[in-house]
Parts: structure tokens; C-alpha cells; sequence
């Protein structure tokens, strides 16, 4: 018996009259029902305004046509009154929680009915339910299913057809992994594309799965998954940041497990605008062959009481089925803004959030990304929320050198035809997005000039029309510094590597000199 299922055992014994499951999977979790009351020797029917009550399990002497939602409370009622320890599953019950004669008739029903052997069960997608009835009923959430769980959805449907599988056990299980997340029924439909699309089941399945389930996620409102191919080399600099998660870069690992080691739950990367803290983010889904789930916080909000909360549930509930993973949280500071006029919404939210952050089981790592330092709450930045917090500062010599090597090469030019010395110097004070985008801006004027190569001058001329953010942001700067110089976090980059290279406060006095 799983866990859903010893759930609703210990309801229906504990004499429970209404039970509400959330859940998009109604045929998954009538089976479920279905099951206990076979094991348990109760009658179950189902009622809805199409079918009217259906037997699942036993036998019923009711007007199995009634389709009435009002005659058919009374009817649940008249046989629950008789101690029969019948249960009644409803179907898109929640459609009538707007009609105020059936809201009413069901809580009087629930109250007639309270220690009898009776339950009745309503299948609704949302956890919305009137406020009439938040005191007569218990919420049952229905989680997607498990590796277990899909496996035999797996195997029931390659017993079904004549299927070859090219696949070893370990394949199978990727395949399996791939589809982690999904329902049940999602999952059937996945897994019966790929065998109609490679003709078999192979390892090419596991791409087109995957691809599946990111069409699927990206319907979750709060969710996106990205498709990520960045690696170590796609960012400049950062050596330390770099050097831990190479450490833990087989920390998800059953070796890992073996060994005694707990998943990594996240990092925190705070600092200067523009240093690689997004694009740092990616690389690490690719550094570790993990899917990388971005976090919308703002569609996490929703009109109506209590749905913002609930959004933030299911979103942390489909990146645990998913797990490992990769969930980033980008500008968080900006995600958390506690408002006056949303009463209280952001901060149950926010609780929500970092309740999960701390007490989650599954392997999801947490990549949180934040510019305005001032604007995090403390509650999110102290230990046990996340592994390890990174300052990203400006780069200094040798990480500029990298960094122009790596957009250079990303745009099909050898670094060797330019002048990185010269450039190194000219950028001093430069973030790695102005860094880029001086590259992109002299691409432009090379192509406008009858599509000549661009040169190390041309770069020189876009860097110095640029205002870097040390010169427009010095305060903010000096500001975040200080804060990397208290220990409150631990610098992502090894110090200078270059002999002369002039330490934080001296590119910063430099700046204020030429100014």
C-alpha cells in the first residue's frame, strides 16, 4: 500500500465524512480509492451529472440513474444514515461549490453523517474549496507518481504491443527518470510517441521524452525548463566558484549516497549586475547533466484567496518529482518585495518558499541569483537555507583575459588575431555583460563598414563609449564590497593572478581618479 493510499485508509477508518483529493489524475486516484475499499470489503460508487452513480466495488440497491446533484446528496445521505460504510467518490463535484443550495445541502449532509462509516470523496485539480466547508473536510494532495509508479505504467504498455526495446536495465531507468514529473497519463502518452516515433525504445527516447516534459512543465504557470548547453568554459573567471561545484559535481550520485554524503540544497550568488550570476546558473544544469527549472515567483500570484500559495506548492511539489534538478530563482530580492496592498500574500509565499528550502528531502538544488543585497531578508541568507553564499565582484585582470577569449570564440574569432593585453587594460572596470556587449557593438561597426574583420580597435572605441556600472553604480559597489568584506559571504573568484594586478579598492580609487 502506498502512501496516498495508507492515507485514505486512515481516514475512512478514523470515520472521516468528507475527503477531498487534489489531484489532475481523477481515473489515478479513483483506482487508488477503488483498491482500499477492495481490501477493506467496502462499496464504493461513483456519482456524476453525465453517468449518474456507477458501482466500482460491492453492490447498491441506489437509483443508479439520479443525476441531480441535490436528490443525489440525498440519496448518499439516506444509505449513510443505515451504517452501510459506503463510499462515494464525486466527480467534478467542484464545479457546484458555486451553487449555493448544493454548498449548503453537502455541509448538512457531512454534519448529518459525522461518525457514521460513511465517507464521501470529491476529486477536484485546485485545493480551493468553500470556506463553509474548510471545517468539515480533510485535504488528501495526490502526488505525481514515482519511478516505481511509472516503470509499470512503462511495462503495462510495452505488454500491450509488440515493442523492441534496445535498452539496458540502466537505460530503462534513464528512460523512467526522464519522465519523472509527469502524470501518469502524460507519461503513457510520452512514452507511446517514442516508441511510434523511434519505431522502438532506445536511447533516443530519452531525448524526445525529455523534450516532452519540458513542453509539459512549461504548463505549470510558475515553471519554465530550459534547455541549457553551457559548460565550465562558457564562463570567464570565477575559479573558486567553479572548483566547488566540480567537487560536488557527483554529489547526486548513488556512490554519493553509498557513502554517507547528503545532495548539496543550493547556493546563493549576490553582487555586482552583469558578472555572470544568470549565465552561472546555466552552466551549472550543464557542468551536471541536470534539468535546469526556472522559477517565475511572479506567476506564482494569483487573484484569488489562497491560490498564490497553492501555485507555490504545486511548483515545489513538480520540481521535487523531477528531482535531481536544478531550480533557479533569479533576482530573488525583487521576487520577495513585500507589499502593503497584497494582505500578507508575498510573505505566506516567501514562508512557503523557504519552509520547503529547509526541510525538503528530494535533491533539488537551489540556485538563487540577487543584486540588491540590502533587500534580502535575513531569515533567507542564513545557514541551512543554502550550502555556500558567493560574492561576484568586478573581474580583475586574468578573469577579463578570460572572459574576452570566451566571447570571442563564442562568436567565431580567434583570440590570437587581437590584442588582449591592450583590451585586458581597457576593460578595467568592466563587468563581463559590457564586456560582451563591447564585442557586439565593434561586430557592428566592422559589418557597417563594408563588412570588414573586427579588430582589437574597433573593440577599444564600443569599450570606451561605454559607462561602466563601477563608475554609474560606484556607491552601490563600494556598498556590496563591504559587504564582501565583513564575511558574510565568500568571494567566487581566486584573488589576481596577473603580477601588478591592482586589488578591489584600487580599481575603485582609480575610477573616482580619472572622474
Amino acid at each position: 500500500m502506498n502512501h496516498f493510499a495508507e492515507q485514505f485508509d486512515t481516514y475512512i477508518r478514523a470515520r472521516v465524512t468528507l475527503i477531498v483529493i487534489v489531484t489532475p489524475e481523477e481515473e489515478r486516484a479513483i483506482e487508488h480509492v477503488k483498491t482500499v475499499c477492495e481490501q477493506k470489503n467496502r462499496t464504493c460508487l461513483s456519482w456524476d451529472v453525465a453517468d449518474g452513480f456507477v458501482v466500482l466495488t460491492g453492490r447498491t440497491g441506489l437509483d443508479l440513474k439520479c443525476r441531480d446533484p441535490l436528490v443525489a446528496l440525498d440519496l448518499m445521505e439516506k444509505t449513510g444514515m443505515d451504517n452501510t460504510g459506503t463510499i462515494f467518490v464525486c466527480k467534478d463535484f467542484h464545479d457546484f461549490w458555486a451553487n449555493p443550495p448544493v454548498r449548503r445541502k453537502l455541509r448538512s449532509v457531512v454534519q448529518r453523517l459525522t461518525q457514521t462509516r460513511t465517507s464521501i470523496v470529491i476529486t477536484t485539480p485546485t485545493g480551493q474549496i468553500p470556506d463553509e466547508l474548510q471545517d468539515e473536510a480533510v485535504i488528501i494532495h495526490l502526488r505525481r507518481p514515482n519511478g516505481e509508479e511509472l516503470d509499470a505504467v512503462l511495462e503495462g504498455l510495452l505488454k500491450g504491443a509488440n515493442v523492441k526495446i534496445n535498452l539496458t536495465e540502466p537505460g530503462r531507468e534513464k528512460v523512467v527518470q526522464a519522465a519523472m514529473g509527469m502524470t501518469a497519463g502524460q507519461a503513457r502518452r510520452v512514452f507511446s510517441k517514442a516508441i511510434v516515433t523511434c519505431g522502438c525504445l532506445d536511447d533516443r527516447s530519452i531525448t524526445l521524452i525529455t523534450e516532452e516534459k519540458a513542453q509539459l512543465v512549461r504548463q505549470s504557470e510558475a515553471l519554465e525548463f530550459l534547455s541549457t548547453t553551457e559548460t565550465a568554459d562558457s564562463v570567464g573567471g570565477l575559479g573558486v566558484l567553479k572548483d566547488w561545484l566540480r567537487l560536488r559535481e557527483k554529489a547526486f550520485t548513488k556512490d554519493a549516497r553509498d557513502y554517507g554524503l547528503p545532495a548539496p540544497k543550493g547556493i546563493a550568488m549576490v553582487g555586482i549586475p552583469g558578472t555572470g550570476k544568470s549565465l552561472t546558473a546555466k552552466m551549472i544544469s550543464g557542468l551536471w547533466q541536470l534539468p535546469l527549472l526556472r522559477l517565475d515567483v511572479g506567476a506564482l500570484f494569483g487573484s484569488y484567496v489562497g491560490e498564490s500559495e497553492d501555485r507555490t506548492r504545486r511548483a515545489l511539489h513538480i520540481a521535487e518529482t523531477i528531482a535531481p534538478c536544478i531550480l533557479w530563482v533569479d533576482e530573488i530580492e525583487k521576487a520577495f518585495a513585500f507589499g502593503s496592498g497584497d494582505a500578507g500574500t508575498s510573505q505566506r509565499v516567501f514562508a512557503t518558499l523557504l519552509t520547503w528550502m529547509q526541510d525538503k528531502k528530494e535533491p533539488c538544488f537551489v540556485v538563487a541569483t540577487a543584486n540588491n543585497i540590502a533587500a534580502l531578508p535575513p531569515e533567507l541568507m542564513r545557514k541551512g537555507r543554502f550550502d555556500e553564499i558567493f560574492f561576484l565582484d568586478l573581474p580583475h585582470m586574468a578573469e577579463r583575459r578570460e572572459i574576452f577569449i570566451t566571447h570571442l570564440k563564442r562568436r567565431n574569432r580567434s583570440p590570437r588575431d587581437f590584442d588582449l593585453k591592450r583590451l585586458v587594460k581597457e576593460a578595467d572596470g568592466y563587468v563581463g555583460a559590457e564586456i560582451e556587449q563591447a564585442i557586439i557593438d565593434a561586430m557592428y561597426l566592422a559589418f557597417s563598414d563594408r563588412m570588414r574583420e573586427i579588430t582589437t580597435e574597433d573593440i577599444v572605441i564600443s569599450l570606451k563609449r561605454q559607462v561602466p556600472l563601477s563608475v554609474s553604480q560606484r556607491e552601490n559597489i563600494q556598498y556590496l564590497r563591504q559587504w564582501l568584506q565583513e564575511g558574510r559571504a565568500q568571494s567566487a573568484s581566486y584573488p589576481g593572478e596577473v603580477a601588478g594586478e591592482p586589488g578591489p579598492g584600487q580599481v575603485l580609487l582609480e575610477i573616482e581618479t580619472r572622474d
